[in-house]
């Protein structure tokens, strides 16, 4: 008997230190279209809908739960990534005029922040929303568009950085002074934990957030950076760039699936049960399922 349950527990050690796998083995990526330019911005609705944009094209694309695909907002102000807040407004990072906008279900555009004390935003690129408190993190890189007037950003802006929108303000706070070029962005749902890649260090940090939406304790997550980011319910972070690369909470990797394309820029969950993962890649949309749930 005492070695049955002897048996039994090294069995169970075992099986705990296996790398927890979030794609099944016979999951295959499914390409839903490619006739875009180049997609970014994937974001789910409490609903399941995916958003996603096609930003060279200045739209905002919808996939439904039948599978219906369609134009939801054009022009879209250039939009880039997204997110939705707690009211199911889209929230979007539109760097037309280099704006973080306000998009509500009924497609009423309002304009959220326009500039740091004055000066013209570098190109705000992604966002995250905590549902919790309604507190806004925005990424804000540089990389030049070709419908931009201008040649060189902001030079009072000092940098690429990463910025915080308090909940029922209008001006940003400076969350992060030193990260190089702040870009992908996902936070847990508990309001805990903000992970933020630095495409210029090629790495992500994770930070500790406070209940004024400020951020302490910085560390290294991993020696990777991501354009999007995504989380699951167990905690496991998705990055973007070569396929799709999944760490688990600790930053140790644990799966990995190859998208077929140049670059995969941005991912999320969605359908009724959040059990599909969507990404966009290049030129293209696609999906696979998984054996987790999302919980954007």
């Amino acid at each position: 008997m005492r070695l049955i349950v002897l048996t039994a527990f090294l069995l169970l050690c075992f099986i705990a230190r296996l790398p927890a796998q979030v794609f099944d083995k016979n999951a295959k990526l499914i390409l839903i279209d490619s006739n875009f330019l180049f997609t970014e911005g994937a974001s789910c609705d409490k609903y399941g809908n995916v958003f996603f944009t096609d930003q060279p094209n200045n739209k905002i694309w919808k996939y439904d739960t039948t599978g219906k695909l369609s134009v939801f907002l054009y022009p879209s102000h250039r939009s880039n990534g997204m997110y939705f807040d707690a009211k199911g407004n889209l929230i979007s990072c539109a760097d037309e005029h280099d704006e973080l906008i306000s998009i509500s279900p009924g497609k009423k555009i309002t304009v959220l922040i326009k500039d740091y004390h004055g000066h013209i935003l570098n190109g705000p690129n992604d966002v995250w929303v905590n549902c919790l408190t309604g507190g806004m993190y925005i990424t804000d890189p540089y990389y030049q568009r070709d419908y931009w007037t201008r040649q060189n950003p902001d030079s009072n802006l000092h940098g690429e950085k990463l910025y915080y929108l308090p909940p029922g303000k209008k001006e940003l706070i400076l969350a992060d002074s030193i990260v190089k070029k702040p870009n992908g962005i996902i936070g847990t749902t508990d309001g805990k934990y903000l992970y933020v890649a630095d495409m210029d260090a090629w790495k992500t940090y994770r930070y500790e957030i406070q209940k004024d939406g400020t951020l302490k304790n910085k560390t290294l997550f991993i020696n990777e950076a991501s354009d999007g980011m995504t989380i699951d319910n167990k905690g496991n972070i998705y990055i973007t760039g070569n396929g799709v690369t999944v760490y688990d909470s600790t930053g140790k990797k644990i799966d990995h699936i190859d998208v077929p394309e140049k670059w995969t820029a941005n991912l999320c969950f969605g359908g009724k049960h959040k059990e599909v993962l969507f990404i966009t890649a290049s030129k293209s949309f696609y999906m696979i399922q998984t054996l987790v749930k999302g919980i954007e």
